[in-house]
């Protein structure tokens, strides 16, 4: 992926391309200072304001070429709306439609003033700066997989964005390594699962070992089976792709400093098995390895940001499918942990591949904290819909730190409860539990089954099951929830 230039000048420099903030009264936005042709630009937007040609309604655009009295080739005008209303999602919209507005225009040197408009609940230029580098250079990503064929797209021009203010370089850094992040974990989930198979998992992060220097581990399902990993082996016993265990380790912090541990459910394809899933948008099941895509994206941004922290990433890898050898409603599987399972819906294989990716984790990093992230469960979309990502866990304090930098990156999570009213739901005749609850509180009969693979450690289960994906005629991974995890390793470095 292409890596736009971001550096900072206190002058406004000469440039091919001016990004304006402009507000619904046809003004510039009253932050925005010292413009060489300031007086020549505000009378121009005063007379396109009044002939209704750009009215500034909030995240439109209008590029004017070659305007003028204005040294500059282009100006691309940005409607901010009424900026005593403007929110953060308002500001957000503002910036994508910026970026959108100058792909392909041939645009390559870039001053933007946009870092001085954002909305009153954030005014703050590192906050600014962040999503700008962000939103700028995740604009850059669309699916180029070999899949794709002729259709490919073709790289966007432009090359050099400047700020006109103090050097930030840290959060321009920041909010392009994590869209870069984002744009690993967007292309494995939109692969198709012939494609990205746990195999293919497995060499991409060989690939980010090598490329960054971590070490990696990968077992294999006979090592699985002998270690006693009955639960996820039982997921992976109808498939013929051989299943992965993926492990990650990231040391950049202190030799005896106990990492934070990042679990994603990486079910490459997940028809359901013998519980079967219908058939509509089944294809959509390929995006059930967003968890492990997340891990593999928040790797990659840990790779160009290089923090002075541990982390480690432990990846199931699988497809779940239905054949002869399939598990069966009813089978019973002993989990690595040593409690038994009554498997009452082979639908829900998430929670039995996490359980056995939990305990491994912690026998074999000692983590300080472990974030577990899965599309888990349908159930949650339908208490959340697709805006923002549940977050259950088991300290307080932690849920709180993820939920602080979800909404400084707009990445939201809301809280769910656990307690033991819902472990009652889990209760077997024939088992330690069953690994479904019942309809009733889906989303957190799921993550109660997962805490009880929880030991003496600070947890924390994100279901991204309605965030990491879009369907209809904009189908597409959305790279989330990368952003709000790198901010919240950033934020505990400082902490």
């Amino acid at each position: 992926m292409k890596h736009i230039q971001f550096t900072f000048q206190t002058e406004y420099p000469q440039a091919d391309t001016l990004i304006l903030p402009v507000n619904s009264q046809g003004e510039i936005h009253p932050a925005v200072q010292n413009l060489s042709n300031q007086a020549a630009l505000t009378t121009l937007i005063q007379q396109l304001h009044q002939s209704g040609d750009f009215l500034g309604k909030l995240a439109s655009t209008l590029l004017l070429v070659q305007p003028t009295q204005i040294e500059m080739q282009r100006v691309l005008l940005v409607g901010m709306g009424d900026i005593e209303k403007l929110t953060v999602k308002g500001y957000l919209s503002t910036l994508n439609s910026a970026a959108k507005a100058l792909d392909h225009s041939g645009a390559t040197q870039v001053v933007s003033a946009l870092i001085f408009s954002p909305p009153p609940s954030q005014q703050d230029l590192t906050w600014a700066i962040y999503h700008h580098s962000q939103v700028f250079q995740h604009s850059f990503y669309d699916y180029s997989h070999e899949s794709r064929g002729e259709h490919s797209p073709k790289e966007p021009k432009v090359e050099h964005i400047i700020y006109p203010c103090h050097k930030q370089e840290q959060p321009a850094q920041q909010g392009q390594a994590t869209a870069i992040g984002m744009a690993l974990t967007q292309e494995l989930a939109n692969m198709p699962s012939n494609f990205c198979t746990p195999t293919f998992l497995a060499e991409t992060a060989i690939e980010l070992g090598k490329t960054y220097g971590y070490d990696i581990h990968i077992l294999d399902r006979e090592e699985m089976i002998e270690m006693g990993m009955g639960s996820f082996m039982a997921v992976a016993q109808g498939g013929d792709t051989p299943p992965k265990m993926i492990c990650l380790s990231y040391r950049g912090g202190e030799k005896n400093q106990a990492p934070i541990a990042l679990v994603g459910k990486g079910v490459t394809f997940d028809t359901g098995g013998i519980s079967l899933k219908p058939g509509a948008a089944m294809d959509e099941m390929k995006y059930d390895m967003g968890g492990a895509a997340t891990v593999l994206g928040v790797f990659k941004a840990l790779g160009e940001l290089k923090p002075n922290i541990n982390v480690v990433g432990v990846i199931p890898a699988t497809e779940n499918m239905p054949s002869g050898n399939a598990i069966k409603p009813g089978d019973v599987v002993t989990s690595l942990s040593g409690q038994t399972i009554e498997i009452l819906n082979t639908d829900a294989e998430g929670r039995l591949i996490l359980c056995d990716a939990l305990t491994y984790t912690q026998q074999t990093y000692q983590p300080s904290k472990i974030i577990d992230m899965a599309t888990l469960t349908g159930a949650c979309i339908i208490a959340l819909g697709h805006h923002v990502s549940a977050i259950l866990g088991n300290n307080q304090a932690l849920v709180d730190s993820l939920i602080q930098a979800g909404e400084t990156t707009y990445d939201r999570f809301w809280q769910m409860p656990l307690g033991e009213e819902w472990d009652e739901q889990l209760k077997s005749n024939f088992a330690d539990m069953a690994n479904i609850g019942g309809r009733a509180a889906g989303t957190i009969t799921a993550a109660q089954f997962l805490a009880r693979f929880i030991e003496d450690t600070d947890w924390a289960h994100l279901d991204i099951a309605g965030t990491a994906w879009v369907s209809g005629s904009k189908k597409g991974a959305t790279g989330r929830p990368v952003a709000a995890l790198v901010q919240y390793l950033l934020n505990d470095l400082k902490a």
